[in-house]
């Protein structure tokens, strides 16, 4: 089998939804410290752009062919998604406890983005190269994908298991935290 195919269902069924596990255990330790009550709206809405940061190269790479365009944008969410990590442990740090657990959820939060770029980047090495040469001519446009990857539902199925895992949940956050914010402002 080619590498190239092994990094791919690498991704599709372990990177992927460990991605999703490890964000659901770090809701289960946010809700066990009530960060309602502590760290409140503000990191909850962290949480959220961190999401987003990764969730949007991700439905990218589902749906499109690479390219320069795809891979500069999985490139700056990463190192945004890691500015926004840092931001959000150093401002709860100080303000509640933060578990082993937690610490654990964080340590695969912020390595599976980063083996799921580093196997893009190998998986598409010639448009990496485009990238790093600034042979971008051609490379910035969104093309569908001929045949999706794995199997024809495997973006829906993935899609419904994010739902559950980390979308449901954090929006669940989100409102618990909007509401003791506007509580207090009362």
């Amino acid at each position: 089998m080619d590498t190239s195919v092994l990094l791919i269902n690498v991704m599709l069924y372990l990177f992927l939804p460990l991605w999703g596990i490890a964000g659901f255990a770090d809701w289960c330790c946010h809700r066990a410290t009530k960060i309602e009550e502590n760290t409140g709206i503000k990191e909850s809405l962290m949480h959220s752009l961190m999401g987003l940061q990764m969730g949007v190269p991700i439905v990218l790479c589902l749906v499109f062919n690479v390219n320069v365009l795809i891979l500069l944008i999985c490139i700056i969410t990463w190192i945004s998604h890691e500015v926004v990590a840092h931001c959000d442990v150093r401002y709860a740090t100080p303000l509640r406890k933060i578990s082993i657990w937690e610490m654990h959820a964080h340590t695969y939060l912020g390595s599976l983005p980063l083996y799921m770029l580093t196997s893009i980047i190998i998986v598409n090495w010639d448009h990496f190269l485009q990238l790093i040469t600034f042979d971008w001519a051609g490379n910035m446009s969104l093309t569908l994908l001929d045949e999706p990857h794995a199997t024809p539902g495997y973006l829906t199925y993935y899609l419904l298991f994010m739902a559950v895992l980390c979308i449901f949940p954090y929006t669940e956050e989100n409102i618990r935290c909007l509401k003791a914010y506007l509580k207090k402002g009362k």
